[in-house]
């Protein structure tokens, strides 16, 4: 009777084991990631979708995208950044420069920082959050940021 249950138990686990290897390894499906048309992280929660993306001279920049991944003009939107270290974080503001908006500050000194980006469509709209770690080393697998990485590795 035990080594029944036993062997009911190891097909189950083998079963979800197959099941989650078949997903993610942790029991979701994800929709294949994309980049942005600058190569930076492609926000999709927010409609246009946002690109953040860091310049050569260390400032953010955030273009919309529409849904035929063609650029879109920022309109109302409001943008806020916050980066750095927990003791002493970097709080961004943006200002249009052509068809995106750009920091007017420069991100802090370091590799892999924590960002928390706000968008808010409109200056009366609640803000779309995002959390996630600006790591700007390249990814070996397809040679972007790590921040905006495509591929299915761990990061």
């Amino acid at each position: 009777m035990k080594t029944k249950h036993i062997l009911a138990l190891v097909a189950a686990l083998l079963a979800t084991s197959t099941l989650q290897s078949a997903e993610d390894g942790h029991g979701h499906s994800h929709a294949k990631k994309e980049a942005g048309p600058n190569g930076g992280r492609l926000i999709t929660t927010i409609d246009p979708h946002a690109e953040f993306f860091v310049t050569a001279d260390r400032k953010v920049q955030i273009s919309f995208v529409g849904e035929d991944e063609k650029p879109v003009a920022p309109e109302e939107q409001v943008v806020a950044v916050t980066t750095g270290e927990r003791m002493s974080p970097v709080k961004l503001t943006f200002v249009k420069s052509g068809e995106v908006l750009v920091s007017e500050q420069t991100i802090p000194e370091g590799n892999n920082l924590p960002v928390v980006l706000q968008i808010k469509p409109n200056p009366d709209a609640k803000a779309v959050v995002e959390r996630f770690m600006l790591n700007l080393s390249e990814c070996p697998g397809c040679k972007l940021a790590e921040y905006a990485c495509i591929c299915d590795h761990t990061h």
